[in-house]
């Protein structure tokens, strides 16, 4: 058994980053299980292990004064932003043995966005040599992680109705000229809500990486040990 939990209001980029920290280290002490957050970020440019100064294309100062926030995050991959309207997905999940290798698990996140998409009647595809899910619209999802002894944390994210014009600010993923796409790109006024498309990516994850999740919803009561873990994380 596994547990989910989804914030139904953005949380605070190193609200989400403190979460993670503190589930991680109860992930590789075995003292809670395999735990997976879903949840939304008030808007913040991040850049991974990759990611290069030169592909912001505003000043540290532009973003302050439009309310972006900016960090250097640990996971990898390049530049990326979130917002409201888009999905993050943060597994903290153990590796290894059946659980597969960094590899494996990236085409898992992989499939679980494309599987996602299929749901809601929008065609998705890799593409060789660049991570994440892709249409003909654009890249839909982005995917960059990190393990630490063989737990996993950050993850993928996934848009839904988030304003695409924070991408604009930025080279997203260090990939010049390559359009973002949501699933409002490209459905319009039948874009479904997000509560939707989050029980479709749990449900997917489930699936995808063989664990059997126990739900639950952020404002309702939690099991003690996820709670304090949580609680502390968000009293910081």
């Amino acid at each position: 058994m596994a547990w989910s939990v989804r914030f139904s209001d953005p949380v605070p980029y190193l609200k989400g980053l403190e979460m993670q920290h503190r589930l991680l280290a109860a992930r590789q002490a075995d003292t809670i299980p395999d735990t997976v957050l879903l949840l939304q970020h008030a808007p913040v440019i991040t850049l991974g292990n990759r990611g290069r100064d030169n592909y912001l294309l505003k000043t540290p100062e532009e973003y302050q004064a439009l309310g972006i926030e900016l960090y250097h995050a640990e996971r990898g991959g390049d530049v990326t932003c979130h917002a409201p309207g888009q999905w993050v997905l943060y597994p903290i999940i153990r590796l290894g043995a059946n659980g597969g290798d960094s590899h494996s698990y990236l085409e898992n996140l992989e499939e679980i966005a494309l599987q996602t998409l299929a749901d809601f009647g929008i065609e998705g595809f890799r593409r060789a040599g660049k991570s994440g899910a892709w249409t003909t619209a654009g890249k839909v999802a982005a995917i960059g992680f990190r393990l630490k002894r063989w737990v996993s944390f950050h993850g993928m994210s996934f848009n839904v109705k988030n304003d695409l014009s924070l991408f604009q600010t930025i080279v997203p993923c260090g990939l010049e000229g390559e359009p973002v796409a949501s699933m409002k790109t490209l459905l319009s006024d039948k874009t479904p809500e997000m509560k939707e498309v989050g029980d479709a990516l749990l449900e997917h994850f489930s699936k995808i990486c063989a664990r059997k999740l126990d739900c639950f919803e952020a404002d309702e009561p939690l099991p003690p040990k996820l709670a304090t873990l949580l609680f502390e994380a968000n009293a910081k």
